[in-house]
Order: structure tokens, then sequence, then C-alpha cells
């Protein structure tokens, strides 16, 4: 049976309830294809059942290449837990690492990406929701400044957030920069409450925006997908959070940063975004989203929300496309140094050891 067009999914990331699908949740699945799921700590008790969850996720909306994410930044954002699987440090000791040895640091931080990619690789995981590319402003919220993120220095969050999308690719795993245009000077947790920003562009521009340009201009820049934040940016658009703000995703995003890769949603069932799902959901589509995501919600929600999800637009299934592309061909080509291209798990226990 040949496999669904991208445009005949539904532009949503979703997440199963527990390690293994349920009958009901198959059934929703298979019927609504959603364009990609989600994995969580819930989801992962062993190598062997998340590589057979992710199997049985694929195979309900019958693509073989269908995106599954992860949050594995590292440090206090990581699914995958000890003992059975590796835990890497936080992104603030490769900040760190890079201040005191700058070229050690950034060979540090690929090398880390690429063996955090191994894992996912292995079990069928090929989006990682990293690295976190924001640049913390004094007053930011401690959930994101206290070890989520690499330096309070634009050009060095950029530097380092390339080596870990440099990581990630080469061990075949597609990044998601994040929180475009940038989390950073939010002073509130946007899980539960609306971040405002009051800065100007020309503000952002020589500070939070940058990381993201810098990388929306590399030569890796299709093979990206990013996340976009929950947060208000008032000199922009003061009514609208940048993921439903038609202004911002189309002006600043698209325009001025330059990004041309998969443009993702926050979980739309943070409190930071107000109004019924129906309305989250349409919200973040009519911003120019290419997919929104629905994470941790009741199983009629996420029936809800996959029923009122528009299907992939052709420009969103480009991009798509042009991901898993580089992806592969950045696993192909790209041969870290020190690492073989294609490493077993007995090759990055040694290296770890």
């Amino acid at each position: 049976m040949a496999q669904p067009d991208l445009t005949d999914l539904k532009a949503i990331i979703i997440d199963p309830t527990g390690p293994e699908l349920t009958a009901e949740e198959a059934e929703i699945f298979a019927a609504e294809k959603p364009a990609g799921f989600i994995l969580f700590r819930r989801n992962c008790v062993s190598r062997a059942q998340v590589k057979k969850l992710v199997a049985d996720l694929r195979d309900c909306v019958g693509r073989e290449d269908l995106p599954v994410l992860i949050d594995q930044e590292g440090g206090s954002v990581a699914r995958l837990k000890a003992p059975e699987w590796h835990e890497y440090p936080a992104a603030k000791t490769f900040g760190q690492l890079a201040q005191e040895a700058p070229q050690e640091g950034l060979e540090a931080t690929r090398l880390n990406a690429y063996l955090m990619a191994l894992d996912l690789a292995e079990m069928g995981v090929t989006v990682n929701c990293a690295p976190v590319v924001d640049v913390p402003a004094p007053d930011c919220h401690a959930f994101l400044s206290g070890s989520r993120t690499y330096s309070e220095s634009p050009d060095e969050v950029g530097r380092l957030g390339e080596a870990v999308c440099k990581g990630l690719l080469e061990g075949g795993v597609t990044p998601v920069i994040k929180h475009i245009p940038g989390h950073g000077r939010a002073k509130v947790d946007s899980h539960h409450a609306l971040p405002v920003v009051d800065n100007s562009l020309s503000e952002l521009a020589v500070s939070d925006l940058k990381p993201f340009k810098y990388l929306s201009q590399s030569d890796m820049k299709t093979a990206l997908w990013a996340m976009a934040a929950h947060v208000v940016y008032s000199q922009l658009d003061p009514d609208s959070a940048a993921t439903v703000s038609r202004r911002v995703v189309t002006d600043i995003i698209r325009g001025d940063i330059g990004f041309t890769g998969v443009l993702l949603a926050d979980d739309i069932s943070m409190k930071a975004l107000g109004g019924t799902l129906e309305s989250r959901v349409a919200g973040t589509m009519e911003a120019g989203m290419d997919l929104t995501m629905l994470c941790n919600a009741p199983l009629e929600d996420r029936r809800l929300a996959l029923s009122v999800t528009p299907r992939v637009t052709p420009d969103a299934a480009a991009r798509l496309q042009a991901a898993e592309d580089g992806r592969g061909a950045e696993e192909r080509q790209r041969q870290p140094s020190g690492a073989p291209a294609k490493a077993g798990a007995n090759d990055k226990e040694n290296r770890l050891k």
C-alpha cells in the first residue's frame, strides 16, 4: 500500500497516553492521521519498548518516515533517564566550557549532540526539540535561564546552537531550534501564564533574534525545524502571542529572521494561550504555523483537536520533505571527527566511559 501524501495528514503533532498504544488511540490516529507524534517520560520505559511504540505510531498513519519527536535537551529537560539511557549535561555546562576553551567547547557540544542523536535514532525517534537558542535577559524566568540556555552572548548562543544542530544531524536526527523569535526576556513561565515583552524590534534584533537568524542563514537551514514561542511582543503585535500572530510569523520569523524551515507551534495546551481548544488550533494555523501541537491532554481533547486541525498545506509539506531530505543527507555525508558515521551501542558506550 502506498504511503499517504504529506498533504493527506493533519497538521498537528500529538502524543500517545502511555508506553503502549491503546486500541482506542490506534483507531483515532489511524482515522485522523496526524503529521507526527511526540514522546514524553511516561512513554519511555525501555529501548525495546520505545522502538515498538514508535513503529506502532507510524503504522497507524502508514508513513515509514513520519516524524516522531522528543524533548531531549539534556539536564533538567530530558525524557530519557538513567539507568536505561545515558543522561547528558545541560546547555549551561557547554556554555561555560566554551567560555573557558572555545574550540574544545564547540567540539564537546557537537559530540554530545551526536551521541544523544544515536540514542534517539536507534529507537526510530527522528526529531529532537533542541537546541534552545534563546538569549536570557537578566530577569528571564528561572525555568528557562537556570540551566537550559547556553550564554548571554547572542553570538555564542548561535555558535553553540549550530554545533548542536550539526551533531544531531550527523546522528540522523532533525533539530528543532527554540523558541523563535526568542523567549529569553520572558519573566513568567509560559506553561502557566502569558509572557509579554515590551522591547523594540531594534533591541530584539541585536540580541533575541540574532541566533535564530544566524542558523536560518546556515547551510543547514532547510534541514531545521523551529518551535515558536507563546510570547507577546508588544511592539510587534500587542494583541497576540507569536504562535497566533500572522504579523510576527510573516514579518519577523519568515521576514527579518529569514527562517525557511518547518515552523511548529509550542504546545497549545499551555496556559499562555486563552480561548477554546478549537480557537487555539485555528489561531496557530491562521498565523502561519506549518504544524500545531497538543500535549498532555485528555483523550477527548486530542480527538477534538485532531478533528478540527486542517491538513498539511502544500508549502508546509515541501518544508517537511526538505527537512527529511536534509536529515538523511547530513547523516550520510557528515562524518564527525573521532566517531564513525554509523555507530552501534557498544561504540557509543566506549566513548562515554
